[in-house]
């Protein structure tokens, strides 16, 4: 890794602080384990892993050197919320800290760049996608980066298990910045994953700091159970637990409602907690559950990211989850405060069907994969794209397009150049021409055509920069800077829509097609690792071996002897195979319906692999598009796995 270049001095006291006295900022009595190795790594210039579990104190391993190095520490964290609550707890503790998101207003941004450029900020906390815009690379630059933390590193590895596009390019942009050194920090990272963050890094091996993922006062159980026993089994648990916190962790939205209802109706202060509900609500459901008001939250993995509660005193999986490396860092949430807590996974084989059929759902065509490859690579030397659009026109999910334009950046086909805004709806905060009347003829005459060929609304004028930029013969990039600026000076009020990013094409491969078949298998290989995860869980659902035993051989750690608190240890376990529902056939009213369903020709629907998705209930771009979600046939084959329902559709023909 590259050595900060010299540039604007982010200003720290004449002589920094030893490591004690920084300490004593954060108001904690002493370091916790592996805390004081890592911090005194990146003091000494080393760049580090630290593969922390769930409630280890990953952020003060970056938090305290900001206060000792000369520069400025970067925090790359995918999630807005808990960049919130660690800047507003940094900044009561008189340590200047602050995020660039999305839901600043321009005035608050500005400030943001004033405090960095200044030298006034020792921490900046931004999300991968910002750190992917050239333009905030390029102002970034000015400032010595003096460390670049990147939290759930593990996401940079395709070996993880959820990768995030965005993360493969952190390791090209740290050394594009000139980071001093980097800190990568997980709770969830296997040997593999760990190698892989070490190689892309430059981690020495001696840098990867790990503790203990074993947590002695957990004792975690697997009850196998049939699908519909689970409500009342959980019921008599949270009864008979004599009351505490607790998080239930489900797989869907409707489980979640589900659920939190019937418990509710049973005596049980419970409530719902998804990524479907609105954002007041949901943040209303975390604070009332951190300060006690309510006793069990029903969840997907949308919670718990960023949760510091530490009197949890059970986390029950009703439905299985997607790997281990999930079941670790949930389970990891209960029993923070050292006091013995439950960890209980409610086993049953019919959860395997959903969970592999959303895998499956991600997996683009051949057809499609190459249409979107076409569409991307032929459209000259500078252009830029709506990934929506993309989305949409070529039927791939937006997460697998997102990837793609990755994978063809990491392979020297694209760069990224910036993304920019193609809409603007505009609100006037003073009268039109008393906004003119502040600027030289030149510039008012360019403000009246822009605001002549926007779309007048009652209270909306609607600027569409391409279009208006092509009425009035005008680059649409002086439209944008001249709406920015009018927003910055408080004459109006800019919603933005329509987020385009730009690229450059620098290599075009010679053969489109050859290039298609080497990301369709890519994506295969990632739909083949990720159903393997899942039969890990079942694997240890079902197995007769010490729960802990085999959560630390996941993760490359070694026990001489059983934990002595999981249900196998105490003999209380139910080894053997997770009970299941039974497996139903494709019955001949339904081969009717889909064969009725083929006859209708929809576009959406010409590839087995498409129709496999729609009987199956997995929406995709193009059935969203089509609206063919309403249609009857959808989900038919909900409860089917999704290999033998593509097997059937790939008997018809559907020319």
């Amino acid at each position: 890794m590259r050595r900060a270049a010299p540039g604007l001095y982010c200003g720290l006291p004449a002589t920094p602080p030893d490591v004690e006295s920084a300490l004593a900022r954060f108001g904690v009595p002493g370091f916790r384990p592996g805390q004081r190795e890592v911090v005194e790594r990146l003091v000494a210039g080393r760049s580090a892993l630290a593969v922390f579990p769930t409630g280890g104190g990953k952020s003060l391993c970056y938090q305290l050197p900001a206060l000792m190095l000369d520069g400025v520490t970067l925090v790359v964290s995918p999630l807005i919320a808990l960049m919130k609550d660690q800047v507003d707890a940094l900044n009561a503790r008189g340590i200047a800290a602050a995020r660039l998101d999305s839901t600043l207003s321009a005035e608050e941004a500005a400030a943001v760049w004033r405090g960095l450029e200044s030298g006034e900020l020792r921490l900046l906390y931004v999300a991968p996608e910002r750190l992917a815009n050239a333009n905030f690379r390029a102002r970034l630059g000015g400032c010595r980066v003096a460390l670049m933390a990147v939290d759930e590193a593990h996401c940079i590895s395709e070996w993880g298990h959820n990768f995030r596009p965005d993360y493969l390019k952190l390791a090209e942009f740290a050394g594009e910045l000139g980071a001093g050194r980097v800190l990568a920090l997980t709770a969830t990272a296997t040997p593999k994953v760990s190698a892989d963050i070490c190689g892309r890094f430059g981690i020495d091996p001696g840098d990867h700091m790990q503790l203990s993922f074993r947590r002695e006062n957990l004792e975690i159980a697997v009850t196998p159970c049939a699908a519909g026993d689970r409500g009342d089994l959980l019921l008599e648990r949270l009864r008979a637990s004599g009351g505490g916190a607790a998080v239930v962790y489900v797989t869907l939205q409707a489980t979640a409602e589900g659920v939190a209802t019937f418990l509710a109706r049973n005596g049980i202060g419970a409530k719902a907690y998804h990524a479907g509900l609105r954002d007041d609500y949901r943040a209303e459901v975390q604070d009332r559950f951190m300060s006690g008001e309510v006793d069990v939250v029903v969840a997907t993995i949308a919670f718990g990211m960023g949760i510091d509660k530490a009197d949890i005193r059970a986390v029950y999986h009703y439905n299985l989850p997607k790997s281990l490396e999930n079941y670790v860092q949930e389970i990891g949430r209960a029993g923070r405060d050292g006091l013995p807590a439950r960890c209980e996974l409610l086993a049953c084989a019919d959860d395997l069907t959903v969970l592999e059929n959303f895998i499956y759902g991600d997996t683009p065509t051949p057809a499609a994969l190459r249409g979107l490859l076409d569409r991307l690579l032929r459209q000259g030397e500078e252009f830029d794209v709506s990934r929506h659009d993309l989305s949409s026109t070529s039927d791939v999910r937006p997460l697998v397009v997102a990837t793609v334009l990755t994978y063809l950046e990491l392979r020297g086909t694209l760069v990224a150049t910036a993304p920019f805004y193609s809409e603007f709806r505009i609100e006037f905060l003073r009268d039109e021409d008393a906004v003119l009347a502040g600027y030289d003829s030149g510039r008012q005459e360019f403000l009246r055509r822009v605001f002549a060929a926007g779309k007048r609304g009652r209270r909306w004028l609607t600027v569409s920069t391409r279009e208006v930029a092509g009425e009035i013969g005008e680059d649409p990039e002086r439209v944008r800077r001249a709406i920015g600026h009018l927003e910055e000076a408080g004459d109006i009020i800019a919603r933005p829509s329509g987020l385009r990013q730009g690229y450059r094409l620098l290599e075009p491969p010679d053969d489109i097609g050859a290039l298609a078949g080497e990301l369709q298998e890519r994506f295969a290989l990632r739909e083949e690792q990720d159903v393997g995860r899942l039969r890990q869980v079942v694997d240890f659902a079902a197995g007769d071996t010490c729960r802990t035993q085999v959560l630390l051989d996941h993760f490359g750690e070694t026990m001489e002897a059983g934990c002595g608190v999981c249900d196998v240890c105490r003999a209380t376990a139910q080894p053997g195979e997770l009970p299941h529902g039974g497996q139903r056939e494709i019955c001949s009213e339904e081969v009717a319906a889909i064969q009725a369903l083929v006859a209708e020709h929809h576009s959406a629907l010409r590839t087995p692999r498409q129709l496999a998705r729609f009987l199956c209930g997995l929406t995709s771009p193009a059935i969203s598009r089509a609206r063919l979600g309403r249609h009857d046939a959808f989900a038919l084959l909900e409860g089917l796995p999704f290999p033998e329902v593509l097997t059937f559709c790939e008997t018809l023909n559907l020319g």
